[in-house]
């Protein structure tokens, strides 16, 4: 499928985000944009403490013959597999480009694959046994909770985690070997309550929590407090939470009959599309008649299944758009479908996973020497490099680069396509 809707007007979206949304410059295999380019000077030999970050104390580990070992650590099984998937292949979209270019000092990359199962303690138990080969970087993860054990694991072995679509906004406080490239919770929220209440002008709003994953809890509490800073304190009318993976299962009347008898204008849903879907469909039944919202867990068009047209109309934030007309994204796209058969990604998680481990690579470049410790440093002093889903910057960021928001609304399927652009934000516009 395409990342966007069939009614999306492509020279609006090349003039509202084509320049700032991905940094500009050639989007060939060899051009500086793709794992073989560089964007900051060479990376020192210690791993930093970025601010107020702990450092891991650990060694990590040294590449040992002509092989460097790079883990990709993901929902290669379980309800998170469309991002999974797409983030695996990216990964090895990036890696495979990195050794067709002749690697680095003929040393070529292997990925070492680790499946969550997208469950935490699976992640756990993954992050453990790749690290037990003795891989020098990890990719990953796509869920803040998966990733949180993947980090936890990493920093007993001294290895850098770069995280591709995981927004919990403390997540890189553990510790300064992580790294990320979406953007964090502490925007996502605040941009999407700025739009209900600027570009929706709704007043009174509803909120829906899963309770059993930290990113749906910390974007809820960003949303929350934004939007209660523009609209007053009594504009949340209705606060439920439930609990993916419960006894609960699948029934949410509970909660839902709640949030009706309180009326609100729009119903914030930070969960993820395997649970957002049903719950759409399941609040129409209930006779809630609230535009929903949400965040970018709900980026599989599989939400589709789970709502029907409950969900049409909806709106919720994502990172990138294979509508976007920018070489480097088109770019991407050519290079993705030569190995595809002609298919698109069929979420963001392809071209994300495709920039973390381009980052990768870039930093290992600059690495004085190829070890964990120095990959770790050569992360931190990425400035302004030119990726799929925008310019990331590491340096002196914390692990959380600054990135671009776009809104987009889920409108029926045609073809491949079932997203529409609406906005975009920038972090300088959320204060």
């Amino acid at each position: 499928m395409k990342i966007g809707g069939s009614n999306l007007n492509i020279l609006a979206l090349a003039a509202i985000i084509g320049g700032a949304l991905v940094g500009c410059g050639d989007s060939a295999a060899s051009g500086p944009n793709t794992p073989g380019g560089t964007s900051a000077p060479a990376g020192g030999s210690e791993a930093p403490t970025t601010g107020a970050r702990k450092a891991p104390s650990a060694e990590g580990f040294k590449v040992e013959g002509d092989t460097i070992k790079i883990a990709v650590v993901t929902s290669i099984s379980g309800d998170n597999k469309p991002w999974g998937t797409d983030q695996l292949d990216g990964c090895k979209l990036a890696v495979d480009e990195f050794n067709k270019a002749g690697g680095l000092n003929g040393k070529k990359v292997e990925i070492v694959e680790g499946d969550t199962a997208s469950k935490p303690d699976q992640a756990k138990l993954a992050a453990e046994k790749v690290l037990g080969q003795g891989v020098i970087g990890i990719v990953g993860e796509v869920s803040s909770g998966n990733t949180i054990q993947i980090a936890k694991s990493a920093f007993d072995k001294g290895v850098p985690v770069v995280a591709v679509g995981a927004t919990k906004t403390d997540l890189t406080d553990e510790g300064s070997h992580v790294f990320r490239v979406c953007y964090t919770d502490a925007f996502q929220g605040p941009a999407m309550a700025h739009f209900a209440f600027e570009k929706l002008n709704k007043k009174k709003v509803a909120i829906l929590t899963d309770n059993a994953l930290p990113y749906s809890q910390g974007l809820s509490d960003s949303f929350r407090a934004e939007f209660k800073k523009l609209a007053g304190d009594d504009s949340i009318v209705a606060d439920e939470k439930y609990e993916s993976g419960s006894k609960q299962g699948t029934d949410y009347q509970g909660v839902l009959t709640n949030i009706a008898k309180a009326n609100p204008e729009a119903l914030f849903l930070s969960g993820y599309f395997t649970e957002v879907g049903p719950i759409a469909k399941q609040a129409r039944a209930a006779g809630i008649k609230a535009v929903f919202l949400g965040g970018d867990g709900w980026d599989s068009d599989t939400i589709l299944a789970g709502a029907g047209d409950a969900i049409l109309g909806g709106f919720f934030a994502n990172h990138y758009n294979n509508l976007d007309p920018s070489p480097e994204v088109q770019g991407f796209l050519g290079r993705w479908k030569a190995v595809h058969g002609g298919n698109e990604p069929s979420t963001t998680m392809g071209a994300l996973g495709y920039d973390a481990m381009a980052v990768t690579l870039d930093a290992l470049k600059r690495s004085k020497s190829l070890d964990s410790k120095s990959l770790m440093a050569a992360l931190e002093d990425t400035s302004d490099y030119k990726g799929v889903s925008g310019s990331i910057t590491l340096k002196g960021m914390n692990g959380n680069p600054p990135k671009k928001l776009i809104v987009v609304e889920v409108v029926p399927k045609t073809g491949n396509n079932w997203q529409k652009y609406a906005t975009s934000y920038t972090p300088d516009q959320i204060k």
